[in-house]
C-alpha cells in the first residue's frame, strides 16, 4: 500500500457509510501488521530469532501508552 492508498484508507474510516468505515479500518490494520512484520523478517534473516526481537522491542508503545 502506498502513501495515497493509506491516506484514502485513513479518510474512509470517518465515512458516514457503515460499510466503508470498517473496511478502511481493516485495510489500515492489515497494512500496519505487514509493516511491523517486515523488520522482524529482516532480522530473522540475519540470524536473530523472532522471539528475541519481540522481547527487545515488543514492550515499546508509542507515546508511552499501554495497549
Amino acid at each position: 500500500m502506498d502513501v495515497r492508498q493509506s491516506t484514502r484508507a485513513a479518510a474512509s474510516v470517518a465515512d458516514d457509510d457503515p460499510l466503508v468505515g470498517p473496511a478502511g479500518v481493516a485495510r489500515l490494520r492489515a497494512e500496519t501488521e505487514h509493516a511491523g512484520a517486515v523488520p522482524v523478517r529482516r532480522t530473522c534473516r540475519l540470524g536473530v530469532t523472532e522471539q528475541a526481537v519481540h522481547k527487545k522491542h515488543g514492550a515499546r508503545r508509542p507515546f508511552g501508552g499501554r495497549s
